[in-house]
């Protein structure tokens, strides 16, 4: 089930980030986000059947990659802003086509895809975060998801790295 309302409350306050699958959805990946209240898809997503399946962990959000041109794509769109437990979250695949300032537009939180490198950064009091893939490995790259923990004001993300 794919989600866009706004806003977007959750109790425990544990969302899963989840990018770059081109049509794989690995076992490994639904264990590690096993419990998220909350699933994020960075985009290319590869197959319908990948939103399927994470949506029987969490309700989904996700983003058109790339990648993802079938028409069952058409219906995602292109960047996402959401709101979750009062946090502005900026959902878009490749950070490098960022218009805009997240920091003067009052975002805590941008996720990203595309490059597959795993990365949390702090810049100007917003976390960039891109999870890395969890798709066919790519170069010696390391196959990751996120968990992403919003507690009040405070967010931490821990990069996951899928043993496989």
């Amino acid at each position: 089930m794919v989600v866009h309302r706004k806003p977007i409350e959750i109790k425990k306050g544990i969302i899963g980030v989840i990018s770059d699958t081109h049509g794989l959805v690995r076992p490994e990946a639904l264990a590690a986000l096993k419990g998220v209240e909350l699933i994020i898809h960075g985009g290319d997503i590869g197959k319908p059947a990948v939103l399927e399946s994470l949506g029987s962990i969490a309700p989904v959000c996700a983003i058109r990659g790339n990648n993802d041109r079938d028409p069952w794509a058409k219906m995602l769109p292109d960047i996402l802003n959401l709101q979750i437990n009062g946090t502005k979250f900026y959902v878009i695949h490749n950070v490098n086509e960022l218009e805009i300032d997240p920091r003067d537009a009052g975002i805590r939180v941008v996720i990203s895809g595309h490059s597959h490198k795993p990365s949390i950064l702090k810049r100007d009091e917003v976390i960039f975060l891109n999870p890395g893939s969890a798709g066919p490995r790519r170069f010696k790259l390391p196959v990751s998801v996120c968990r992403l923990n919003l507690d009040g004001d405070r967010i931490s993300g821990r990069l996951v790295e899928l043993r496989i």
